[in-house]
């Protein structure tokens, strides 16, 4: 025990937490924006995402296992980057006078502020498309109405879209970094290269920016409850 409280109270600790925690992240987002993209399998869209939504709950204890697991990755992920964040600032009280990035992004120079934004987005999103509270039109396991119907409020719908944009700012750097911090990346002589995380982050933002923008400009409507979504009710 103490030895892992040495492990957790050392930088290069936390950021190995950070880049463990990161990357199951970014498996998970990549599984849900495939999951999320049955919105567009036309007329039978609705059975579709019912099916994802069944299939989600076929067991109980592992999906609360799941989402366990997804959790202690949030907070953890969180708790090291702040504490992080913290002694960076404790070794140098006073900033830099001018700063002229040389080997930095400006998605690595945002990754505090939107991780905080990604935060209360995952809290909202929570509230709104899982357990329903905050939905105006909730219904329990009918995700693709609920999606329907939640992103036709704009401020919801554009919310999304701002969180979707600072996701992918978070993956272009995080994935990197966390590629580094575990050793499965070398280093390179062009720092600034990282078309593998460009592009994944580029696809899983328009991946999941798609859905709103499709129920804002009408592309996407809501289809009638389907018979066995009826018979589970």
């Amino acid at each position: 025990m103490n030895a892992l409280w040495k492990f957790w109270d050392s930088s290069l600790g936390k950021k190995i937490v950070m880049a463990v925690t990161g990357l199951a992240g970014v498996g998970f987002v990549v599984g849900h924006m495939v999951g999320n993209l049955q919105m567009f399998a036309g007329a039978g869209a609705a059975d579709a995402m019912h099916a994802y939504a069944k299939l989600l709950r076929t067991s109980m204890p592992l999906l609360w296992a799941v989402r366990a697991g997804l959790l202690a990755c949030v907070v953890l992920h969180v708790t090291a980057a702040l504490q992080l964040a913290a002694r960076n600032r404790a070794a140098r009280p006073q900033g830099y006078q001018q700063v002229t990035p040389q080997a930095s992004t400006f998605a690595s120079r945002t990754m505090l502020l939107g991780g905080i934004l990604l935060v209360t987005f995952i809290v909202v999103h929570i509230l709104d498309m899982t357990l329903g509270v905050a939905h105006p039109n909730f219904t329990h396991l009918d995700p693709y109405n609920n999606l329907v119907f939640g992103f036709q409020r704009p401020l919801m719908a554009a919310f999304y879209v701002l969180a979707m944009a600072a996701l992918a700012a978070h993956l272009v750097h995080g994935a990197w970094a966390s590629f580094r911090t575990l050793g499965l990346r070398k280093a390179s002589e062009r720092p600034l290269h990282r078309t593998i995380a460009v592009a994944v982050a580029i696809v899983v933002a328009l991946g999941f920016m798609s859905v709103p923008i499709a129920v804002m400009i009408g592309a996407l409507q809501p289809q009638g409850a389907v018979s066995e979504m009826q018979a589970s009710r």
